[in-house]
């Protein structure tokens, strides 16, 4: 027998909605403050929201990660005399064609897939920067086979802890630093190619060997505090 009874959808009761709807509004407010008020700073990103993404989930951030250092080594060696945006834009690309980012494999690469790099639109067609990126891979195990991890090396030249930049502003970042001409002059010595001190120094701030967020900068004391 079929009951005649009508059943009523299930409805969230007002009590409920309204102070929930009043969280996530000051949730998404107070996101919104912190951005209009902190972020403004670090102006480099200049309004572009890859670039935000990447300052907001990566930049500054330590990596210990060796796959991911050379991965920064590839895409800021390929970036020398061009935009870092340029290069997020083709990151995808090179993920895709240097096998993930993985020293051993991109070691093996050959002539032949040299000259196939260099039709690939999607990524820097730069002879000279592909040799480097397949040298500097071959070193890059080198360095992994004497000290362990390529991580323990890198990081011993900023004494396995950020540097603390202190920025007040933007203005304040500098092109190169002592650490920087050190471990390029280091790098250089081992073999490694198109990493001179600038690129060194934004590699360095890429994985966090040193928080060059400006002080304002909601990411600053994050970042402090996450190596605390």
């Amino acid at each position: 027998m079929r009951s005649n009874q009508v059943v009523q959808p299930l409805r969230a009761s007002v009590p409920f909605v309204a102070p929930a709807c009043i969280v996530f509004f000051l949730v998404r407010t107070r996101r919104q403050i912190i951005r209009n008020n902190f972020v403004k700073d670090c102006s480099w990103p200049k309004g572009n929201s890859l670039m935000a993404r990447y300052h907001d989930k990566e930049w500054g951030k330590p990596v210990k990660n060796d796959r991911k250092i050379f991965e920064f080594l590839v895409l800021e060696s390929a970036q020398a005399g061009l935009s870092w945006l340029t290069i997020l834009k083709k990151r995808d690309s090179y993920r895709k064609v240097f096998a993930n980012f993985e020293p051993r494999l991109v070691a093996r690469f050959g002539a032949r897939d040299v000259e196939k790099l260099l039709k690939n639109p999607n990524i820097v067609r730069n002879r000279f920067k592909i040799e480097a990126a397949i040298n500097n891979a071959k070193r890059f195990l080198e360095i992994q086979k004497e000290f362990g991890t390529f991580s323990k090396y890198m990081w011993s030249f900023v004494e396995g802890r950020p540097i603390d930049g202190g920025r007040i502003n933007s203005k304040e970042l500098p092109a190169v630093t002592e650490e920087s001409i050190a471990l390029a002059g280091d790098l250089k010595k081992r073999g490694f190619k198109f990493l001179g001190p600038t690129v060194v120094y934004a590699h360095m701030q890429a994985i966090g060997m040193v928080n060059d967020h400006t002080r304002s900068c909601f990411r600053h004391n994050e970042l402090k505090n996450l190596v605390k």
